[in-house]
């Protein structure tokens, strides 16, 4: 729960809002609307709100990306077009800053990700929680959501029995379907879809595949992982690690991949990965290593001092092929392109993120369900995806604004009081 504080600032609008998802979308729209002084109540069925922002910021809270804005966005595929105008409206240096005013300044790690200083998620989620206490955002925890009445107000479940309630607008902020012990399970979908809503169907994102690994690897090197790696797949090449599981492959660069991966398998029954074990080395100066005589050695011994293969990554080689081929050319062509046949996906309940769910298209301009005005909706649960590496929290974040500016619109606000709602991302020299 957030601090209690002297300084609260009561709304001054007539207007009652309720944001159904305390998670990252539902937050920053509340932030939004509350600075425009508009009466904001937040409900989530969780006792706390944002736990998946706590758990992803576990091993550190990546919230967006230090590249080239056009390669940025080309991390969100198809959705490109549709997030473009939102994220250009609320961008990484935009969030960057915001994180800044919550007393959270932001670093650039190596690989170009974003992360607060204090690294955790929780410094600034305590702070952020504040913040909103100061705007008069209330929250409603233990709420779970359970559609429309007849009447078209919003029904929830709570400690003391069914809550009817009916707010001048609404935003849906529930997420995905991947996190269901922490809310977001998909139990939205079927609410939606009897409104009349298409949905595209809700698929796994940023998750791990199945693969019919040899007695070979999945005794000796289950949870081992693959550094210094380079993956391929339809064309894309993908510099990174993966880890080896009992049942298949998971990991960052795989993770990077895992659309066109998915998709691959969902249309064919398998994808075929091929895994540079050696990016660094060029095929030439990988074949003149493995000229080197073997003097007795066995395969991975030589790969190891020739080739600086790990044993895992030699034991890889004969996956599919029990003899690799002891030829320096062919050997070092194996290596840099080690066939890997993925054979399934990983559930749903066990991806990072989730694809499919409601298009722009079902959506106004101002993310309203064209079905049902006054209802709003941002974050996961909107049809799109992207890899790991900020861009999530990123659109999730950018939604969320874009949202909570057009429930101000439809309620009328003046445009001079949407450009003061916005979150606080005042520049300093």
């Amino acid at each position: 729960m957030p601090p209690a504080s002297a300084h609260r600032m009561p709304p001054h609008s007539p207007f009652r809002v309720a944001v159904i998802g305390g998670g990252p979308a539902g937050l920053i729209a509340a932030e939004t609307l509350g600075r425009a002084g508009i009466s904001v109540t937040v409900y989530d069925r969780m006792p706390s709100p944002g736990r998946k922002l706590l758990m992803a910021g576990r091993g550190g809270l990546n919230l967006t990306h230090n590249e080239d804005f056009a390669q940025f966005m080309s991390r969100y595929g198809a959705a490109e077009p549709s997030l473009r105008p939102l994220i250009e409206a609320f961008t990484p240096d935009d969030l960057r800053v915001w994180a800044h005013g919550l007393g959270q300044e932001t670093f650039v790690g190596s690989s170009g990700r974003v992360f607060p200083k204090a690294f955790k998620a929780s410094p600034l989620l305590r702070a952020w929680l504040g913040r909103l206490e100061t705007l008069g955002v209330r929250f409603a925890f233990r709420h779970r959501w359970d559609g429309w009445d007849g009447g078209g107000r919003l029904r929830f479940g709570s400690p003391d029995g069914e809550i009817i309630e009916a707010p001048d607008a609404v935003l849906l902020t529930l997420g995905g379907a991947s996190w269901p012990r922490l809310g977001s399970d998909g139990g939205w979908v079927p609410l939606l879809i009897e409104r009349g809503v298409t949905l595209t169907p809700l698929r796994p994102s940023n998750m791990g595949f199945k693969v019919a690994w040899s007695e070979a690897i999945r005794s000796r090197f289950e949870g081992e992982p693959l550094k210094r790696i380079a993956l391929e797949f339809e064309g894309r090449r993908v510099r990174g690690e993966a880890i080896v599981t009992a049942t298949g492959i998971e990991g960052g660069a795989i993770y990077a991949l895992s659309a066109p991966l998915r998709d691959a398998i969902l249309r064919e029954g398998q994808a075929a990965l091929r895994i540079d074990l050696r990016p660094d080395l060029t095929h030439e100066s990988l074949a003149k290593r493995l000229q080197a005589p073997r003097r007795g050695q066995s395969l991975s011994t030589f790969l190891r001092k020739a080739a600086g293969l790990s044993p895992l990554g030699a034991t890889l080689l004969r996956e599919g092929s029990p003899a690799p081929p002891t030829d320096p050319e062919n050997l070092a062509a194996l290596i840099k392109a080690a066939p890997l046949t993925l054979t399934g996906i990983q559930p749903l309940d066990r991806a990072i993120s989730t694809a499919g769910g409601v298009p722009f298209t079902e959506l106004d301009e101002n993310l309203m369900l064209r079905r049902l005005p006054g209802n709003f909706l941002a974050g996961e649960m909107l049809d799109w995806e992207a890899p790991t590496g900020g861009y999530l929290l990123q659109a999730t974040f950018a939604t969320g604004i874009a949202a909570a500016k057009g429930i101000l619109r439809f309620l009328g606000i003046p445009d001079a009081a949407l450009t003061e709602s916005g979150p606080s991302v005042t520049r300093h020299p």
